[in-house]
């Protein structure tokens, strides 16, 4: 995928496109958009509708995601999602945790991307991709870090049912944006926008995620 830059603002978008081929969690629903009306039919516009689960494509999880007393999406602070953001690239880590992310400068980080590969085809859903260790929350705890970005599915492995590392990073304050597009963006500070739907009641919501390029 080519990271689309948007010069006149110095936008870096970092968003999956939502298309009908687009690669979703096994067995979730698939992403479908189509017309259900034409502006034939109408006389004067045409009208769209989608079909996916919140979890398509790049989106953030809310806690509620994984336990049933956590915070809903509508019910999340927005300025999570707005602010001062650290890509670092540790492409080739199976795990992340402690150990790995010990050697990075994150003094004064408050949002973390972590680019864990150099890309995917993205109408197919990953077979292998890089997870995270249990140590991952109290140690972004440590640095004040409170959102962790990463362009894998998802924090924990597909087969997991205990959801280790989501439990990890909600007890110690940090949020989860998951399938961001870092493939192309160097390491090094931005300014990240990638602002949740306000949907009542919902466990997690797609986003359109941006990086502003410093100075």
């Amino acid at each position: 995928m080519v990271v689309r830059i948007l010069d006149e603002h110095k936008l870096i978008d970092i968003s999956q496109p939502l298309t009908n081929d687009i690669g979703v969690w096994p067995g979730d629903t698939p992403f479908n958009f189509k017309l259900s009306f034409t502006k034939e039919q109408t006389g004067s516009v045409n009208i769209g509708q989608i079909t996916t689960s919140v979890h398509t494509g790049t989106h953030i999880d809310a806690p509620y995601h994984f336990d049933e007393h956590g915070e809903k999406v509508h019910e999340l602070d927005v300025n999570i999602y707005v602010g001062p953001a650290r890509v670092v690239d540790v492409t080739g880590c199976e795990m992340v945790g402690r150990e790995e992310l010990e050697r990075f400068d994150l003094e004064g980080v408050e949002r973390l991307l972590l680019k864990t590969s150099d890309g995917r085809d993205l109408s197919q859903f990953p077979e292998k991709f890089t997870t995270f260790r249990e140590n991952i929350g109290p140690f972004l705890k440590e640095k004040g870090i409170r959102l962790l970005g990463t362009d894998g599915p998802s924090v924990d492995a597909v087969d997991s049912k205990t959801m280790d590392a989501h439990h990890s990073l909600n007890d110690n304050g940090v949020y989860i944006l998951e399938n961001i597009v870092l493939s192309e963006v160097e390491p090094g500070d931005y300014e990240l926008i990638a602002l949740p739907l306000a949907i009542e009641g919902a466990d997690g919501s797609p986003v359109r995620a941006v990086l502003r390029q410093l100075g």
